[in-house]
């Protein structure tokens, strides 16, 4: 393997090194949202690293967003390979080299996130979703899950949020789902207006701080 970094965002702690975090952005691309997200994590102490699913594309409308959520959905396997070699490099610069990583995936990357999770078990310790879902098969999964939902979200009913809660509870699988009141999704990407909510994505990110560090430090 090369340690030539794919394509992404990678922030690294005060102290050079850190346990690693995979971060999978949202539909919109590697935003800056998520570029600063990252460097939040590094700032408590984490190696974060964000692989750039779009390859330099990035959405400012809805529209757009869709186009390139289509246009990786019809290249999933292309996209699984970039979180795969994503998850290499960074298990090669995080502390311990090898060791176990969390997956925070928004959105889209939620899905990603899931999937990575079956698929890699005995590399992913820890997953966050931020408002996305998905299904699989968790019976060989070996993390623990953290879910930030949002009230008001027409992108993920309620009813969703509960099947995939109720699924991982079922595999035997630790998991903890807050839903926040009074917000929808995007509430913690900052470049989205119309729907960030300061305080609930403060909570947010404290809870997921706090279950990063119990998870793999």
């Amino acid at each position: 393997m090369t340690d030539v970094q794919p394509e992404g965002y990678l922030a690294l702690p005060h102290a050079g090194e850190g346990p690693g975090v995979l971060v999978l952005h949202a539909w919109w691309g590697l935003s800056d949202a998520i570029k600063d997200f990252c460097d939040r994590l590094a700032g408590e102490g984490f190696t974060a690293y964000a692989p750039d699913l779009y390859h330099g594309s990035l959405a400012s409308s809805i529209a757009e967003a869709e186009a390139l959520r289509d246009e990786l959905d019809l290249n999933a396997g292309r996209a699984e390979a970039d979180i795969a070699q994503a998850a290499d490099y960074l298990s090669r610069r995080a502390q311990p080299p090898g060791g176990g990583m969390g997956v925070v995936g928004f959105s889209l990357g939620a899905y990603y996130a899931l999937k990575f999770s079956v698929e890699a078990p005995q590399l992913v310790r820890a997953v966050v979703l931020f408002y996305g879902s998905g299904g699989g098969d968790f019976s060989q999964a070996r993390a623990a899950y953290l879910g930030h939902f949002a009230e008001n979200d027409p992108y993920e009913p309620p009813e969703a949020v509960d099947w995939l809660e109720g699924e991982l509870k079922s595999a035997g699988r630790p998991a903890t789902f807050y839903r926040y009141a009074g917000v929808g999704h995007w509430f913690c990407e900052p470049d989205r207006p119309e729907a960030y909510n300061e305080a609930a994505a403060r909570l947010a990110r404290r809870r997921t701080v706090e279950f990063l560090r119990e998870a793999l430090e």
